[in-house]
């Protein structure tokens, strides 16, 4: 997986990233299941910016995150 610098002084991140708005009922039912294996499937597949917002789902969004990286080593994601 191909990385950037995220700005001028950030750290590099992969140059794809996983957008999770759809992730906590911003477009309709989200399936949390389904949501937390999207997020395994990109962590493995090299992807390490994961974007969200505090608004997504009232931090239901960063909760299923958190879920979502449990076990996984800080530095790898």
């Amino acid at each position: 997986m191909e990385h950037r610098k995220l700005g001028k002084t950030g750290p590099d991140v992969a140059a794809v990233g996983l957008g999770c708005m759809g992730m906590s009922d911003f477009y309709g039912p989200a399936d949390r299941g389904e949501s937390i294996a999207t997020i395994h499937a990109a962590l493995d597949a090299g992807i390490t910016l994961i974007d969200t917002g505090d608004f997504y789902g009232m931090g239901h969004n960063e909760m299923l995150i958190r879920e979502a990286l449990a076990g996984r080593n800080r530095d790898d994601v």
